[in-house]
């Protein structure tokens, strides 16, 4: 499994698992997050790893759907860099400093 990949689905799954179903979340955790195989999955579900495999397919294309509609990770990685820059630019701003610590927690929380 690529590491690209795998980051990828990871930072995907964290911003949209409230939009998946039980099974979807299930699935794309084990698979990515807790590094199961195919066959565990199937096992630990009564199911073929053919049907395994097709869900987090499926669900892997439906998690890049939502990004490509509501842009929530690349909207992210845009302000975690921006709040860098700043950060960085205006080291010595108490002020500006602590307003960049507070709207990075805001968006953590997400």
């Amino acid at each position: 499994m690529e590491i690209e990949k795998t980051n990828r689905m990871n930072a995907l799954f964290e911003f949209y698992a409230a939009l998946l179903t039980d099974k979807q979340m299930n699935y794309i955790e084990l698979y990515y997050a807790d590094d199961y195989s195919l066959a565990e999955i199937a096992e630990e579900f009564g199911v073929s790893r053919q049907a395994v495999y097709d869900n987090i397919k499926r669900t892997e294309k439906v998690l890049e759907t939502y990004e490509m509609k509501l842009h929530m990770y690349s909207d992210y990685i845009v302000r975690s860099e921006i709040f860098d820059d700043i950060a960085e630019r205006y080291a010595g701003d108490e002020y500006l400093q602590e307003k960049i610590a507070i709207l990075s927690s805001i968006d953590n929380k997400e």
